[in-house]
């Protein structure tokens, strides 16, 4: 009898594990038909659910965050057995992109999502096909100030080859440093920084300037003036003619291909500048889930 006993429970084991990946998913689909079934709640269940999983995905795009809430509205609910989802919305606030970009709040919200339900059930959101959100970056004066400190940007400002910025100083390479950004009404910034030159230490920079996007990726600098009351007298003409060199730094690094994130592109379509925060209003191209 323990013989007949043994025999039994492995033919039940082996039909069990060899069908275990099938059985799990109609399982949970079946379950989840039934708590869907139930009006009182079907909504709260499976939007929970989706929103939980994209919750988690989305906080591994950034290197640190305070917070990241994600919802999703589904109506009815049962459509979301289908992996039909009506929108998905993400607002974060306190978050680090690339351990350099501090951006103050990020939000974006899409329209209908189609999700592969067998990601779903791992624990995966997998979009059946590409998705554009409307989203809105906020950065701070702060924020964008302690980027121009990061690594990867001060590079971009130091040896400096162009004939622009070569101009006074015998065709020798040209440093920037000290770089501080002050944003004013109107949609313009005044932005200060400091070079050497061979007959002149510390040489002050000081600018004003319009901020606007240039096809949709690359932040780019317009209508500057020279800010001579930062600048002593003598040396003004020098300050004034590293302006253009200076300025043409700025407009080929200030590249919004830095703000992109695993499987999500932005794409701005209007900058605006309200009191100490610049906002990027435009929409996202969201190709995949991060690492999914």
């Amino acid at each position: 009898m323990d013989r007949c006993f043994e025999s039994s429970w492995q033919a039940c084991s082996y039909f069990v594990t060899s069908r275990s990946e099938v059985s799990l998913q109609v399982l949970t689909l079946s379950m989840l038909g039934g708590l869907l079934g139930s009006q009182s709640s079907s909504k709260d269940f499976g939007e929970n659910m989706i929103s939980s999983v994209a919750r988690q995905a989305i906080q591994q795009l950034f290197t640190r965050s305070e917070s990241v809430d994600v919802s999703i509205r589904c109506a009815p609910a049962s459509k979301i057995l289908q992996g039909i989802v009506d929108s998905f919305q993400m607002k974060g606030r306190g978050l680090v992109i690339k351990k350099m970009f501090e951006a103050e709040a990020m939000e974006f919200e899409t329209d209908a999502v189609s999700l592969d339900m067998s990601g779903l059930i791992g624990g995966k959101i997998r979009l059946k096909q590409a998705t554009h959100a409307i989203a809105t970056v906020t950065m701070t004066e702060s924020g964008i100030n302690k980027a121009f400190t990061a690594d990867l940007v001060e590079k971009r400002l130091q040896d400096v080859t162009s004939e622009e910025a070569t101009s006074l100083s015998g065709g020798d390479p040209v440093s920037f440093r000290d770089v501080q950004m002050v944003l004013l009404p109107h949609q313009r910034v005044k932005i200060v920084a400091k070079t050497d030159l061979p007959n002149r230490d510390n040489l002050p920079i000081s600018l004003s300037a319009k901020v606007t996007v240039e096809r949709r990726r690359r932040v780019v600098f317009t209508d500057v003036e020279f800010e001579p009351d930062d600048v002593p007298e003598d040396v003004q003409w020098l300050s004034e003619a590293m302006i253009p060199g200076f300025v043409g730094v700025l407009n080929q690094m200030v590249d919004l291909e830095r703000f992109d994130l695993d499987g999500v592109s932005l794409r701005v379509n209007q900058l605006d500048v309200k009191g100490k925060q610049l906002l990027f209003n435009g929409y996202a191209e969201i190709e995949h889930f991060p690492g999914m």
